[in-house]
């Protein structure tokens, strides 16, 4: 596996942990602090903290195993999921009002941009391309 396609799975993978765990673990607190939409239930938000969670740790086993008979999700998944999710913030940054404060606002911007922004330096660098 090129030190390209590994450097790139393994910051997906962190940045697919991190997100996960805070969502899975600490939802009602994450959405005070960060100013983001209040809910009535937390259920949806912990459910997608374990989807982006399990996202990160299949990035990690597909790092871990350099290009060995152990799969995970290569880089062309994590293309997909970032431009999916990323490009799905960012709808709804840019085409409704979200009633939130501005922290909420900035919060939700640096995700996007961060999703997408991986996303984009994994698709430019064309390391998804198998040799």
């Amino acid at each position: 596996m090129k030190k390209s396609v590994k450097f790139l799975l393994a910051v997906d993978a962190v940045i697919n942990l991190l997100l996960g765990i805070l969502l899975l673990f600490f939802p009602a607190g994450i959405l005070r602090y960060f100013g983001l939409p209040p809910i009535d239930s937390y259920f949806y938000t912990s459910i997608l903290g374990g989807v982006i969670f399990g996202i990160g740790v299949a990035l990690f086993l597909e790092w871990l195993s350099g290009g060995r008979n152990l799969r995970g999700l290569g880089l062309a998944g994590a293309i997909a999921i970032n431009f999916c999710g990323g490009g799905t913030l960012l709808y709804w940054l840019l085409f409704t009002e979200l009633d939130i404060p501005l922290t909420g606002l900035i919060t939700l911007w640096i995700v996007a941009i961060l999703v997408l922004g991986i996303g984009i330096v994994e698709l430019v660098s064309k390391s998804w391309i198998e040799d």
